[in-house]
């Protein structure tokens, strides 16, 4: 119920919110929290690393898209330029005529050029994955 201030002729509403009920629950929150904040104990994540895979592939298929937006396939030190739509075909060619290595133990590594616009990396992956090659990755270089 407003304060009704009588100064005057009339009375009228003073139109004043009272912060002290404010100030006093949030002091009482901050206090609650100041007390359980050292009583909680930090979790920890077990992060996967690098290198931790099950079984490293038998052979490996480098996927290069060079700045004109070619791509090439490079299998061992055979290097061959292909098209886009042809390019599943070729990979799934080169995973099975390895030497021994299944073709699910074959891994696709994608690497481009740093001019090149990510959708066109987004396609390459995606017409790799259409095509049911399941190992697909992206090639990554640190900067010294």
């Amino acid at each position: 119920m407003p304060a009704v201030a009588g100064r005057g002729r009339g009375r009228r509403t003073i139109n004043e919110i009272n912060m002290v009920p404010f100030i006093d629950v949030m002091l009482v929150l901050l206090i609650i929290f100041m007390v359980t904040a050292p009583l909680i104990t930090p979790s920890v994540i077990d992060l996967p690393s690098v290198g931790k895979a099950s079984r490293q592939p038998d052979q490996i298929i480098q996927v290069t898209l060079t700045k004109a937006e070619a791509l090439e396939v490079k299998v061992k030190e055979k290097t061959s330029s292909v098209a886009l739509k042809d390019l599943a075909a070729t990979v799934k060619q080169a995973q099975a005529t390895g030497d021994g290595a299944a073709p699910a133990n074959s891994a696709v590594v994608i690497s481009a050029d740093k001019n090149v616009k990510y959708e066109s990396v987004v396609k390459v992956m995606d017409t790799l994955q259409r095509a049911g090659i399941q190992r697909v990755g992206l090639s990554v270089q640190l900067a010294n």
